[in-house]
């Protein structure tokens, strides 16, 4: 991430750790963890906090999970430790991991410190020296390449043959986010998630194959040459898994929104892909189809498996500020937004859009 003032959170609203465990912690393991200059937290992001902290005479990334209850399987530290631990060998976009502690009474929760890459990320905005029409086929082009490279991994090669559980992976996850959406609901579910989750219960489910999946990529976990914009690193691995490669790609697309898209989705404001010169997500699918030889014919199904759960993602976050465990003010308009997105799920369900 560049090194810029905008980059980072103001005092005012940056979340403080103690630090002084930290140093005692990281002595312990033969780490010098320096206090000056203060550690700085990342801006952007809805979930982890991350940090830039200065250890042995070297910048690093502190990350760990936010404040309050954490929804199962999210948010996991541990678990992206042992993917960037093994991935750094064969996949050149993945930050080294340096630690992991699973001790929670030093930050009050377990937490990971990784290489640090500098360099530009592009959330919702594109930088306004830069043309859509002439990035924006250059940026969509390359998430597509990033997937098909991370995709052609063996998992066997670098010793993640037995991550995850990627048999039943996509019934899990109906099941799964089906759970969280009641949960998220306070024990409740809308008219229009239950149709969803019906849908996609009665669905055949696809048999696809299994690769290594990031599982929440998308531009803004890309960090990019400011010069090129080419990728330097690609981060955010907290929910790496093993599965069928097309819910990952599918999950980056249901934070594509397009210029014709419900109000609901430009809301989203994950990235600038309904500029002009971006890639519709139709195309999106079909290039990755191009780079990576795969069947793409049953792609509805994991469509609309993923915008069911992008819906539960806002609704959890909408949930965490009526219940207190933010005052980010940012969040106080996402129970409605994941009750809207649930409703654009459910109009692709019943063909009225895709």
């Amino acid at each position: 991430m560049p090194d810029t003032a905008a980059a980072f959170r103001p005092d005012a609203t940056t979340i403080r750790q103690d630090w002084p465990a930290l140093a005692r912690h990281l002595a312990a393991h033969g780490h010098a963890f320096a206090p000056e200059p203060a550690p700085k937290q990342f801006a952007g992001g809805f979930g982890n906090l991350n940090y830039l902290v200065t250890i042995d005479g070297e910048l690093w990334v502190l990350r760990r999970p936010p404040l309050g209850p954490i929804p199962p399987g999210a948010n996991d530290m541990a678990r992206e430790y042992k993917v960037l631990s093994a991935l750094a060998s064969a996949f050149p976009l993945a930050p080294k991991a340096l630690h992991f502690s699973a001790d929670t009474t030093v930050l009050g929760a377990p937490f990971l410190i990784l290489e640090y890459r500098p360099g530009l990320v592009i959330r919702e905005l594109l930088p306004t020296i830069l043309d859509s029409k002439i990035v924006g086929p250059k940026l969509s082009r390359m998430l597509v390449e990033i997937f098909a490279t991370l995709h052609a991994i063996d998992p066997n090669s670098i010793g993640l043959g037995q991550f995850g559980k990627p048999d039943g992976f996509l019934s899990r996850a109906v099941d799964g986010w089906a759970k969280r959406a009641e949960i998220a609901g306070d024990g409740e579910i809308s008219a229009a998630g239950k149709a969803v989750i019906d849908w996609l219960r009665a669905a055949p489910v696809p048999k696809g194959c299994v690769t290594l999946l990031h599982n929440d990529f998308k531009l803004d976990n890309v960090i990019l040459d400011p010069a090129t914009l080419s990728p330097v690193a690609v981060v955010d691995w907290d929910m790496g898994s093993r599965g069928d490669p097309l819910f990952d790609i599918a999950t980056m697309l249901s934070y594509w929104t397009e210029a014709t898209d419900p109000p609901c989705m430009h809301e989203v404001r994950q990235m600038p892909s309904a500029m002009p010169g971006f890639m519709t997500r139709a195309e999106l699918i079909e290039t990755y189809a191009r780079l990576s030889g795969r069947d793409v014919s049953q792609f509805r199904f994991h469509r609309i498996l993923t915008m069911f759960k992008t819906s539960i993602v806002y609704l959890q976050l909408g949930a965490q500020f009526r219940r207190g465990a933010t005052n980010d003010p940012r969040f106080a308009r996402f129970t409605q937004l994941g009750s809207d997105l649930l409703d654009f799920t459910h109009d692709i369900v019943q063909g009225r859009a895709a």
